[in-house]
Formats: structure tokens, C-alpha cells, sequence
């Protein structure tokens, strides 16, 4: 199930044509299931995806993951993650493609 919502905070950026991504469910598999079933629907190369209801350790986990599937489609392209901590930035830095931005709420 998709949930796309507009974005709540003045810090995300205007990525994905001002829509957020957020899945709807709080465990972290099937967050990534969530997650790539929507980067497979997708026909833009950038999006922005909500995942600040989880806790560091398991956004660092979801996004890494996502983030390489998102690569393998577009490996131009740019994903916004909005987190709740910056330690996801830094738990990240070593598996960075380089497609990654990170917010926290």
C-alpha cells in the first residue's frame, strides 16, 4: 500500500515533484518491500521517501538497501531520505552511491 503525502517540514527539499513517500508499516522488511515495490513503479529518476518513524539503526538498514535498488534503476538519480537522527548519515557514509541525501526531522 502507498501513502504519498506532502511534505511537513521546510527542510526537505523540493525533490520528486513536491511528494513524499511513506510507507505503511514499521517493521523494516517490510518497509524495504514497501519501499521497492514503489522505486519499481517509478518513471522519475529522483524521489523523497519518509522513513523518520524508524528508529537509526533500522533506517540506516532500510535506506542502504533501498537506496542500492533505487541505484540499480537509476543510477543517476537522487533519493531524499527524511530520518530522525544523523547518525543514519553517519552509520551510511561508508556504503554511499552517491544517489543519497539524508533530513532529519
Amino acid at each position: 500500500m502507498q501513502k504519498i503525502q506532502l511534505p511537513q517540514s521546510s527542510q526537505l527539499p523540493q525533490l520528486a515533484e513536491d511528494k513524499v513517500f511513506m510507507p505503511d508499516s514499521y517493521s523494516s522488511n517490510k518497509v524495504i518491500e514497501s519501499i521497492n515495490s514503489y522505486i519499481d513503479t517509478l518513471k522519475r529518476d529522483s524521489v523523497s521517501i519518509d522513513i523518520s518513524f524508524l528508529n537509526a539503526i533500522d533506517s540506516s538498514y532500510v535506506s542502504t538497501m533501498c537506496s542500492t535498488n533505487f541505484f540499480i534503476k537509476f543510477p543517476q538519480g537522487k533519493i531524499c531520505w527524511k530520518v530522525s537522527s544523523e547518525l543514519v548519515k553517519t552509520f551510511n557514509k561508508n556504503f554511499d552511491l552517491g544517489n543519497t541525501e539524508y533530513l532529519t526531522v
